[in-house]
């Protein structure tokens, strides 16, 4: 099995060499490794006991209609100050400073692609890291937020502060999604990590390569293994450990 693991990595290492605009796109499997909970794994939150279902308090409803129990549980489980970026977050930047990577698409809303040093990242649901009024827009970083006795609201207006994430029953932004799939259709290389690719309209978007490979690696198996032209079933961090920049 080790061998097979080892013969796969070696085959995506030529695909990377070769390529000349890899896009990757990455779920919550790519932050684990940093420290940070998965939702949908066997000690993912979602497996966990909540005071409500955790669909229900990360949906827009329920902020408006529940808000210090979305922040009670947004800050316990969601605001995370002191992770780091891990490998797969640095072995990312370092190859768009290569000049061979054009873009992170990424489901994870932690921030930790930008401070790793990527700069054309794509943040699909949104980023913890921006948290606005909902009355006069006025933006705020999350140490504002976490710091926050309750609720938080604006120092300008007193307005609710909202993390600039999206939310269930709210829609994706238009603008990121197009620039998003623009990456991916000029894409000659998608490298698909960390993400069973169940949630959409997110998982959606890799129906849009055109280009010549797609690799996908993930710890489990996942249902759409079979559009990969390599399947990796390995922690992100050992894969990307083992590959070289040239």
């Amino acid at each position: 099995m080790e061998n097979q693991i080892q013969d796969k990595i070696a085959k995506l290492q030529e695909l990377v060499d070769r390529a000349e605009r890899i896009v990757f796109f990455g779920g919550a499997g790519v932050s684990t490794e940093s420290g940070i909970k998965d939702f949908r794994s066997q000690d993912g939150l979602y497996r966990e006991k909540h005071k409500f279902p955790p669909e229900i308090m990360l949906s827009h409803s329920f902020f408006f209609s529940n808000t210090e129990d979305f922040y009670e549980f947004y800050r316990d489980k969601l605001v995370n100050p002191d992770v780091k970026p891990n490998i797969t977050h640095r072995f990312l930047s370092d190859l768009e400073k290569a000049g061979k990577l054009t873009a992170v698409i990424t489901q994870n809303i932690d921030g930790l692609h930008q401070m790793a040093g990527s700069q054309n990242v794509y943040e699909l649901h949104g980023s913890l890291c921006r948290n606005y009024c909902t009355k006069c827009h006025k933006f705020f970083g999350i140490d504002y937020v976490s710091k926050a006795s309750n609720v938080p609201l604006c120092d300008h207006c007193g307005g609710i502060i909202k993390p600039d994430v999206v939310l269930y029953e709210e829609p994706l932004d238009e603008d990121t999604v197009e620039g998003a799939v623009a990456k991916i259709m000029d894409a000659d290389l998608l490298i698909i990590g960390g993400t069973s690719l169940t949630v959409y309209p997110a998982a959606a978007l890799i129906e849009y390569f055109r280009g010549g490979s797609i690799v996908l690696i993930n710890r489990d198996p996942t249902k759409r293994d079979s559009i990969a032209d390599l399947v990796i079933n390995d922690s992100l961090g050992k894969v990307f450990s083992k590959l070289t920049i040239n």
